[in-house]
């Protein structure tokens, strides 16, 4: 039987889940540059800009729930 969660349990998990947010949008945007036969400098650029736009959906998102 599963029992109830702790508060510590669930802030923990949430952020998890937060900094998987951030780092798929990340990973994404990395991911595109590669396939579309970016340089290490642009794959690297792409993926320092989609780590700020997953940090701006997840600050948003936070913001509305």
């Amino acid at each position: 039987m599963v029992g109830r969660t702790s508060d510590e349990d669930r802030t923990e998990a949430m952020t998890r889940l937060k900094v998987g947010i951030v780092a798929l949008v990340g990973a994404s945007a990395g991911l595109i540059t590669l396939s579309g036969g970016g340089s290490a400098l642009q794959i690297l650029a792409a993926v320092l800009g989609g780590l700020v736009v997953g940090a701006a959906l997840l600050a948003y998102l936070v913001r509305i729930a």
